[in-house]
């Protein structure tokens, strides 16, 4: 096991953080309107207020969960398993409902149990499209790479 596992850069970490929003966006936006009924108008604001927050978790969460698994296993996040792929998809997305839900409901004007259903379909769009990009992201951006 290594004690001081590489990590992605800040910069190489900033990078991935804002494709991976942009691609939600753009990608989740539209089936969110049409299967929650807010306006469109409405879906992208407040898809947007949570990819930012989901940004800020986005670096704490990947770079903890980086090391850690640094630490246990040896290995770099860019070889991760499938199966840790799916633990840490679901980890961030877990975390994520807990933080945006109250946000869903405020923005949305939903109730707390049509904004948990509203963000559990969000999280689970997000931990199959979380899944695909970084499978992607760390092919085209090997940690090996960096200098």
């Amino acid at each position: 096991m290594s004690s001081s596992p590489k990590l992605r850069s800040p910069l190489d970490r900033v990078r991935q953080v804002i494709l991976f929003e942009i691609g939600g966006l753009v990608l989740i936006t539209p089936p969110f309107a049409w299967a929650s009924g807010v306006p469109a108008s409405e879906s992208i604001g407040l898809l947007a207020i949570i990819a930012l927050l989901a940004a800020l978790w986005n670096a704490v969460y990947n770079t903890s969960f980086d090391w850690i698994e640094g630490r246990l296993t040896g290995r770099t996040a860019d070889l991760r398993p499938y199966l840790w792929r799916v633990v840490h998809a679901c980890g961030f997305e877990g975390g994520l409902v807990l933080m945006s839900l109250p946000i869903v409901m405020w923005w949305a004007g939903m109730s707390w149990l049509e904004a948990l259903l509203a963000d559990i379909a969000l999280a689970l769009a997000y931990v199959a499209y979380a899944f695909v990009f970084n499978i992607v992201y760390d092919r085209v951006f090997p940690i090996a790479g960096e200098a």
